[in-house]
């Protein structure tokens, strides 16, 4: 992928969108609140380029403005809401992005049902990475990425057993350096079933997304 550059006073838009980070510039205008919601999986930044704004998180209430960063973790409810007369830019990241994205509850507090693709549905309008694949292909392809993590995950937690045996010893003796070298023997197991893990999501954001898009086929 080529290097890109983004400019917060131009590319009011999603940036990058992958199963690792879905990252954005966001434009309220005076007057705007969002709805409030939660991200079962994401954990969500949120900085200031221009204006300011006031974030309800978990029930406390802070207002930001240019330079100024907040956080909302995996399942905390939030919201956010212009203050004063000037339009609010912020940039925000949601990682993982893995659908569905938003949470939405009822005026009882109540789950609403997942809806999934809606933060991409405009850059899928454009250029749909999985047009001309069938909603039964997009279905295999999950299936067989997960079935893949479930055999490195088996066979990466079958060797770390011994493995972590072995650190216990090692560490209860103050071998430090022995017990590195065991963690970078890990490490290749490790890398490849977080990796298998992404595969996963990829698969499975191509599949909510096109049958909750209505064109599955």
């Amino acid at each position: 992928m080529p290097l890109q550059v983004f400019d917060y006073r131009r590319d009011i838009k999603n940036v990058v969108i992958t199963p690792e980070i879905r990252a954005r510039f966001l434009r309220f205008e005076p007057g705007d609140v969002a709805t409030r919601h939660s991200h079962d999986l994401g954990a969500e930044v949120f900085l200031i380029m221009q204006g300011r704004a006031e974030f309800e998180i978990e029930g406390e209430t802070a207002v930001l403005g240019p330079g100024e960063l907040c956080f909302a973790g995996r399942d905390e409810l939030h919201q956010v809401r212009v203050v004063g007369d000037e339009p609010v830019i912020m940039y925000l990241s949601v990682t993982p992005h893995v659908e569905p994205t938003h949470t939405m509850y009822a005026e009882d507090g109540s789950r609403l049902p997942p809806k999934y693709g809606h933060s991409t549905s405009e850059e899928r309008a454009e250029h749909d990475p999985s047009a001309g694949v069938s909603t039964a292909d997009l279905a295999l392809a999950h299936f067989r990425a997960s079935r893949e993590l479930a055999r490195l995950a088996r066979n990466t937690a079958a060797r770390h057993a011994a493995h972590t045996a072995e650190i216990e010893q090692l560490t209860a003796t103050g071998d430090d350096a022995g017990a590195k070298a065991i963690v970078d023997a890990m490490w290749p197991d490790t890398y490849a079933t977080l990796s298998a893990v992404a595969r996963v999501e990829s698969a499975w954001n191509e599949l909510a997304a096109r049958v909750d898009s209505g064109k599955s086929g």
